[in-house]
């Protein structure tokens, strides 16, 4: 039975590792952000707002994991709940994607600034048209960091926690937070409660977070770095990852950005603000997979207890 539980994660796992995401096959955070938007632009307007957001929300998430939950009930054949269980495990890891794109962030800036700009903007938020050099490159390794608790330690936190209706329940969570947990004008409101919920989902996925990245860089000493500048970040969690990788590579991330034409002042992390290098992508890689690798050795652990 144990082998049974561990199989789909690491089949999972090796696909998403040698695979990562492939353009031409239909992810389910695509769905998830259909499920969203449509539900974003029929209930984001006229008065209760933030009950409206609330339920939208709830609902969505709840919807996911007893839909998973139910299926797996409901299917007789043990190979058949394996293949399930490989499927959702392997499209709730980005691990090898998250790197992939990063990689590709300093690649384009190499050949020109424009290059850069349009290649960060696919995986970070915020406006990249004006962003120098040393911002795209900022940008890309904090969201490395952040991305590395959303994109695979949280899911497989929450596949330790709930199985599989729970880890693709996360994903859903944090889509519903990565498109309306803003606190813009249009979505202080509506995404409020989209923002919460992630922020309690990932409470304890940030730290881990951050105590995996500095366990992998092998300087206990970070950690108290990471204690006082993690919590200058202004959500809850996301300073945590952020710090740590600041820590390893001794430099500052955070300052104001803007977000859907409005600025947003986000407190530094770190005082080092030195130019980031491509040798600093690549330190920064590797503390990403031996934090990954400690997470699925423990979770397997944990499926075999």
């Amino acid at each position: 039975m144990s082998i049974l539980l561990i199989l789909p994660l690491l089949i999972g796992w090796l696909l998403d590792f040698f695979l990562g995401d492939p353009a031409w096959l239909p992810h389910p955070v695509v769905w998830f952000g259909k499920m969203i938007s449509w539900g974003e632009h029929r209930l984001n307007k006229g008065r209760y707002r933030m009950a409206k957001g609330a339920v939208m929300a709830i609902a969505l998430i709840l919807v996911v994991f007893f839909v998973v939950w139910g299926m797996k009930h409901l299917i007789p054949n043990v190979v058949l709940w394996l293949v399930l269980d490989t499927i959702i495990v392997f499209y709730c890891l980005a691990g090898t994607t998250l790197i992939r794109e990063v990689k590709n962030v300093f690649l384009a800036l190499d050949r020109s600034l424009d290059e850069g700009r349009r290649q960060v903007a696919r995986i970070v938020g915020r406006d990249t048209s004006q962003l120098s050099a040393q911002e795209v490159r900022t940008a890309a390794l904090e969201t490395l960091a952040e991305n590395l608790s959303d994109g695979v330690i949280a899911p497989l936190f929450w596949l330790a926690l709930l199985g599989t209706p729970g880890m693709l329940a996360y994903k859903m969570v944090n889509t519903l937070d990565s498109m309306i947990g803003y606190r813009t004008e249009r979505y202080k409101d509506f995404g409020c409660w989209a923002a919460r919920i992630d922020d309690v989902a990932n409470y304890v996925p940030a730290r881990l977070t951050a105590l995996l990245m500095v366990i992998a860089s092998g300087r206990w000493s970070l950690l108290k770095f990471v204690w006082k500048n993690g919590r200058k970040h202004a959500s809850p969690n996301s300073g945590y990852p952020e710090a740590a990788l600041a820590g390893v590579l001794n430099c500052r991330f955070g300052g104001p950005h803007i977000y859907f034409g409005e600025l947003i002042d986000k407190p530094y992390i770190g005082t080092n603000d030195r130019p980031l290098t491509t040798a600093d992508m690549h330190t920064a890689t590797r503390i990403n997979r031996l934090a990954e690798l400690l997470m699925l050795i423990s979770t397997l652990l944990i499926k075999t207890l």
